[in-house]
């Protein structure tokens, strides 16, 4: 990767601890090395955006490391380093102009801007198109963002982060408001993205086990600010650690690589 060297993780924090009024993360330590793909799973409330917030540096840690592309926070101008990691959250979403179409919402990217301005030229138009067509969307190019369904959005977005060919794309809820059928294509559409000898390294964040599909290869699990696992996926993703994380029995079933939780009446055992 440009910029980085090989053998260096692609992001590692150590000993991470954010405090506000009250302790929201609490002694974490992560590390990403190149070639993984990686969840974040959690329940509401268990530090993942604030650990997502503190990985993009939105909210300044109170002890601890974070190093990302071989950077380290406090070191380097995170304003400068946001440009090397691609970001999809709800909060980009919100702020697209309405009338923006798809092809200037991915030209934007380059620019780290919201609502693209300016001349197109030639070279930035013909980037823009390519990448439409890797995130398959080259027929949403015209389309204005006020006409993309919730899905067309999420890949446009995508295809917005990667304009600036980043090395991290971090996918915050990346399926919320999209309907079953919705979700499921724009998961399968995530596994061939990932599948590319090109994709980045991929963050996802999540409360759903239903979306941890097999190009994320690891998973870390957040409970109260802490971790309480984190390692491979066919390790960390069992019954015991998900009853764990959202205080339920539950039994976490997979099949053909896919995973789905189902919550136990209170009085089953947990296996």
């Amino acid at each position: 990767m440009t910029g980085t060297k090989s053998a260096e993780p692609i992001i590692e924090i150590s000993r991470l601890v954010v405090e506000r009024d009250v302790v929201i993360l609490r002694g974490i330590d992560w590390r990403v090395e190149p070639g993984q793909h990686w969840a974040i799973l959690g329940a509401n409330g268990s530090g993942k955006t604030s650990m997502l917030r503190a990985l993009t540096g939105y909210m300044p840690p109170t002890a601890g490391t974070i190093r990302v592309l071989g950077e380290t926070y406090g070191r380097t101008d995170w304003r400068e380093l946001r440009k090397r990691v691609g970001l999809v959250s709800s909060s980009v979403q919100q702020m697209m102009p309405e009338g923006e179409t798809a092809l200037a919402a991915v030209i934007s990217g380059k620019f780290a801007m919201i609502g693209f301005w300016g001349e197109m030229n030639d070279q930035d138009r013909k980037r823009a198109s390519t990448i439409l067509r890797r995130v398959e969307a080259s027929a949403l190019a015209d389309r204005p963002w006020q006409h993309l369904s919730q899905g067309e959005r999420q890949r446009v977005l995508i295809g917005r982060a990667l304009m600036a060919d980043p090395h991290l794309l971090i996918l915050d809820e990346p399926c919320a408001g999209l309907d079953p059928v919705a979700r499921e294509h724009f998961l399968q559409f995530m596994q061939r993205l990932a599948s590319r000898k090109s994709a980045p390294t991929m963050i996802l964040v999540t409360h759903h086990v239903e979306e941890v599909i097999p190009a994320f290869s690891h998973v870390i699990v957040l409970k109260s600010g802490r971790v309480l696992a984190s390692g491979p996926r066919v390790r960390v993703l069992n019954s015991r650690t998900l009853s764990a994380a959202f205080d339920a029995r539950v039994q976490i079933r997979r099949r053909e690589g896919r995973y789905s939780l189902a919550v136990k009446p209170a009085s089953a055992l947990v296996i």
